[in-house]
């Protein structure tokens, strides 16, 4: 018979105090796995397993990507990194920034309850906005425990407010009474049909993202909104016509040839390029700056920071210079449309 082994925590501003009051509830041999995001910067460097190691007596480390999933411990996101939850093993993905934020609450609580189900326990605490709420309903959706900290308790109150309001949690209880309530529901059998694990692929909004993608590249979405958008105003896209006449208009009336559309892509495509060439300029100068002045005030506890942003600097320097190279090789608007025009002279041959 399943148990509830898998119990997933979030927080942001103010959750620290609320966490290490949760965690230093918890004995020795915990039969569960605890996963832990709190929002951190991503230069920072996080001493939060050491901070829960001195709460409780859970071991905590920060996940590394693949490594096994065992009982009675505490495994925490690091810093720039989402952590999901798989069958077994834990994954680590620097994917897109979820609610501005990397690590984020709603990927380690989505992950965990598509790969675990109703095995899963879901807490939200202190923290601003609305991270983790659609994570802990996804977790409800599928049959598991939906924890929120009582927001009169909690240092920062807009995470559990939210999360209340958008769902009705099983439990909504000060932090130091929640280790004592998830020891009981680790004990408790469960049914493992309440809920079913589902796999990565199954996400139905990516799947109809996908979709909609390879059904505008094999041109099936003749009279209908395109995955483009307009280079004049950022509109979404109508397609229309087919062969010679084929165009694209957005709302406001921006109309386009296929070969102008692909024009100004390119030219879009090459000022992202050029932008992104100076941000990182300006970031790996900024970074190297901010590293000379840790190092200026360096009294040994800094000497770690200060390595994590030279790194980073040096990363930012190497992708400036691949988007340098990628800029030198790009071919001029001339050979550009010179590709581009037998096309358009065999479609309107066809027609």
């Amino acid at each position: 018979m399943a148990h509830h082994d898998i119990v997933v925590i979030g927080a942001s501003a103010g959750g620290i105090s609320a966490l290490t009051a949760l965690v230093s509830g918890f004995p020795a041999g915990l039969p569960a796995t605890l996963f832990v995001v709190v929002h951190v910067p991503p230069y920072a460097v996080s001493r939060l397993p050491e901070i829960l190691c001195r709460a409780g007596a859970l071991p905590a480390v920060h996940a590394t990507d693949g490594m096994p999933i065992r009982t009675g411990q505490i495994i925490v996101a690091p810093p720039d990194r989402h952590l999901l939850v798989r069958q077994g093993w834990v994954e680590l993905s620097r994917g897109p920034r979820e609610n501005h934020t990397r690590p984020a609450i709603d990927p380690l609580f989505r992950s965990a309850a598509r790969a675990h189900g109703p095995r899963v326990i879901g807490i939200v605490l202190s923290g601003a906005l609305y991270d983790g709420s659609l994570g802990l309903m996804a977790v409800k959706l599928r049959g598991g425990v939906a924890i929120v900290q009582d927001p009169r308790e909690a240092t920062i109150d807009s995470m559990p407010r939210t999360a209340l309001k958008s769902m009705q949690a099983d439990y909504v209880l000060g932090a130091a009474k929640m280790a004592s309530v998830i020891v009981d529901l680790t004990r408790t059998p469960i049914e493992e049909q309440r809920g079913a694990p589902v796999t990565e692929t199954d996400e139905p909004l990516a799947a109809v993202i996908a979709a909609d993608f390879s059904e505008q590249a094999h041109d099936e979405r003749a009279e209908e909104t395109t995955v483009y958008t307009c280079p004049d105003c950022g509109g979404v896209l109508w397609q229309h016509g087919e062969a010679a006449q084929l165009s694209f208009r957005c709302h406001v009336g921006h109309a386009y040839a296929p070969e102008i559309l692909l024009s100004q892509k390119a030219d879009e495509f090459e000022a992202a390029l050029w932008s992104s060439l100076r941000l990182l300029r300006e970031k790996a100068t900024l970074t190297r700056q901010l590293a000379a002045r840790t190092r200026g005030s360096s009294v040994g506890s800094h000497d770690k920071m200060t390595a994590r942003i030279e790194e980073q600097a040096e990363l930012n320097e190497r992708y400036a210079r691949s988007i340098q190279e990628i800029l030198a090789a790009m071919p001029n608007a001339a050979d550009q449309m010179t590709m581009i025009a037998p096309l358009a002279e065999d479609e309107a041959a066809a027609s």
